[in-house]
């Protein structure tokens, strides 16, 4: 199970300068974690960890714990996979993918460059937009108020 790496204090030791190679990246993710955020790969719809986490607090990278959404943000889109209306000011890099036949746009941690996403049109208004994330490229801080 992958509960136990969906917290960001673990990740927060990740903030170093230098990138990091694929042998370390294999030491600090779980191979689920390794094939999302580094192979761009898509966990099963209905399966993520945090599709249904409806608490207050953030979203951040598993991979170098960056904060990328609010819980704020997040909706139900009933695809089955974590969806947010908006991302965190300069959090996210947005690239063209055209893997699978389809012109899609991926998104991308701007710190650490993982794998998160797909950036659809379909969301609520206002943005109009629905971040589709991995709960695999994510893990959860609770704010404690």
């Amino acid at each position: 199970s992958n509960s136990k790496r969906n917290t960001r204090s673990e990740h927060m030791k990740a903030k170093k300068t230098r990138p990091l190679d694929d042998k370390e990246w294999k030491k600090r993710l779980t191979p689920e974690q390794y094939r999302v955020l580094r192979e761009a790969g898509t966990e099963p719809p209905w399966t993520g960890a945090l599709l249904e986490n409806k608490e207050k607090g953030v979203y951040s990278c598993a991979g170098c714990g960056a904060v990328l959404f609010s819980s704020q943000a997040k909706f139900d889109s009933g695809t089955g996979w974590p969806s947010f209306s908006d991302a965190v000011k300069d959090a996210v890099e947005l690239r063209e993918d055209r893997n699978h036949g389809l012109v899609r746009t991926e998104v991308r941690c701007r710190r650490c460059g993982s794998h998160l996403g797909h950036l659809f049109d379909d969301g609520p208004a206002p943005t109009c937009v629905r971040f589709c994330i991995n709960s695999a490229s994510l893990c959860f801080e609770e704010n404690r108020r």
